[in-house]
């Protein structure tokens, strides 16, 4: 089992915690065949291709 917190956390020390599980926001290229946004680095979800092969 584990312990249970002794020491109190502030606010502060708690929003300093929290400052990094924000959400990124997601960065969409073209696709160089029908030029639908698209993610990175994956195939397109509108025809298929991946990049230019």
């Amino acid at each position: 089992m584990g312990g249970v917190p002794v020491k109190h956390h502030s606010k502060s020390k708690v929003g300093k915690h929290r400052s990094h599980q924000a959400l990124k926001k997601i960065s969409l290229v073209a696709c160089v065949n029908c030029k639908s946004p698209m993610l990175p680095h994956r195939a397109c979800a509108n025809c298929g291709t991946y990049k230019k092969s």
